[in-house]
């Protein structure tokens, strides 16, 4: 009988963390999505060029990369839940100093606040997910958390487009501010209910994943070559990413789009996306990673070249198909990084590789906005087409490498 209700109390405190971590990982994406709505709106009200707009979107992707592996050693050294909780409400105070920001050097001050409060979500929640759920259905919990960061992208930014549109960019910016601080403080409260109900009182060691008394050396990666092609498609899929949410909205008001139609298509975009985490994942298990890698990245290449000739309408319909595709590579191929790494050094190594991704993501806002200043817009997104292509090339040196799932 004692054995049914330390399984019952430990089920419920899992699905209690599952819950707060959810919530809390729907909060920080949509902070990280809702920049995107934002960065025409400033660009228009502030007077800022394409250069400057990407120099935004990759101080915040910059702040996100670099405190993605502090974040994990802080958690570490005092408690995952403090971190979190206090990163929450850093990201919120960064969007309250947005809304008062005026003009790029506060921008830029208050999206880099925003990085790195944001940066000790993924890290921090999905270790607590995994730590809770150690009996089983590990799987199976990690989907609906990284479906929960899905809902928040389709959620904020589809608010915030609204908000801009009632009571403008700033209020609209304080506002998601102070939901922040406040959510912040309701994951610290939630999370430490949890803590409190268990019995056990392991406070820092919910987010280690293995206890073994061998200390592994380095990174733990037993197949550098293969590691290396995995992080060198992942840093040109999320180039590719990254550009294309930056200058999308600016490509569709150029087509006659109003901001409300902005935030309309990027939930598209977004809703596509977390729809194709699921479709991407079955065709893996049927074709191979590898076959599906080479499909969702040539339609994505394709669809991207597409939206530069097509009209408003046709391009918004286009939009949820490119977002299946887009996030396919991330979803099928970024599952494979532990087939490079050792079993007790799994954390370490995946914050370096979304390390190496998130630098990515910061340089290409940039270098696709001096583009298109120089060039247009129809030219720098010619060339981010061209870019998610050139992850094909990569693929057949990394197949022999990979295991395939069997398939039936």
């Amino acid at each position: 009988m004692t054995t049914v209700t330390e399984l019952k109390h430990s089920d419920r405190k899992a699905r209690r963390t599952l819950g707060v971590c959810g919530g809390a990982h729907m909060l920080h994406d949509g902070f990280t999505d809702v920049i995107y709505i934002l960065l025409p709106i400033w660009s228009q009200a502030l007077g800022l060029s394409l250069v400057q707009v990407g120099i935004l979107k990759s101080i915040a992707s910059a702040a996100l990369a670099g405190f993605q592996l502090p974040a994990g050693f802080l958690s570490e050294k005092f408690n995952a839940r403090i971190v979190l909780a206090l990163g929450t409400v850093l990201a919120g105070i960064g969007y309250v100093i947005s809304g008062f920001a005026g003009g790029f050097v506060g921008l830029a001050i208050a999206l880099a606040i925003v990085g790195m409060g944001a940066a000790v979500q993924h890290p921090l929640s999905s270790a607590l997910v995994a730590g809770a759920y150690r009996e089983g259905r590990r799987r199976a919990a990690l989907g609906i958390y990284n479906f929960s960061g899905d809902l928040g992208k389709i959620v904020f930014p589809t608010s915030v487009a609204f908000g801009v549109g009632l009571v403008g960019w700033q209020i609209s910016s304080i506002a998601l501010g102070v939901i922040g601080v406040v959510g912040g403080l309701l994951i610290w409260l939630a999370l430490n209910r949890v803590a409190s109900s268990d019995t056990s009182g392991e406070a820092k060691t919910e987010v280690v994943e293995d206890n073994d008394n061998e200390t592994p050396v380095g990174w733990g990666i037993t197949d550098p070559a293969g590691f290396s092609m995995l992080a060198s498609a992942g840093l040109l899929d999320t180039g590719t990413r990254y550009a294309f949410l930056s200058f999308l909205p600016f490509l569709l008001q150029e087509k006659g789009a109003a901001i409300e139609s902005v935030g309309f298509a990027l939930s598209l975009v977004f809703a596509g996306g977390a729809a194709g985490k699921f479709a991407c994942g079955m065709l893996a298990e049927r074709f191979g990673i590898i076959r599906t890698v080479v499909f969702t990245e040539l339609m994505t290449a394709c669809g991207i070249a597409a939206l530069i000739f097509l009209p408003l309408l046709p391009s918004l319909i286009m939009l949820p198909v490119i977002g299946v595709v887009l996030n396919g590579t991330s979803s099928v191929l970024y599952g494979t990084v532990s087939e490079f790494v050792s079993e007790n050094r799994h954390a370490r190594a995946f914050g370096l590789f979304y390390t190496v991704l998130l630098a990515s993501g910061a340089v290409a806002p940039i270098l696709f906005g001096a583009i298109g200043d120089a060039m247009g817009l129809e030219t720098s997104f010619a060339i981010i087409a061209v870019l998610a292509g050139c992850i094909i090339l990569i693929c057949p040196f990394l197949s022999p490498r990979i295991a395939e799932p069997s398939r039936g």
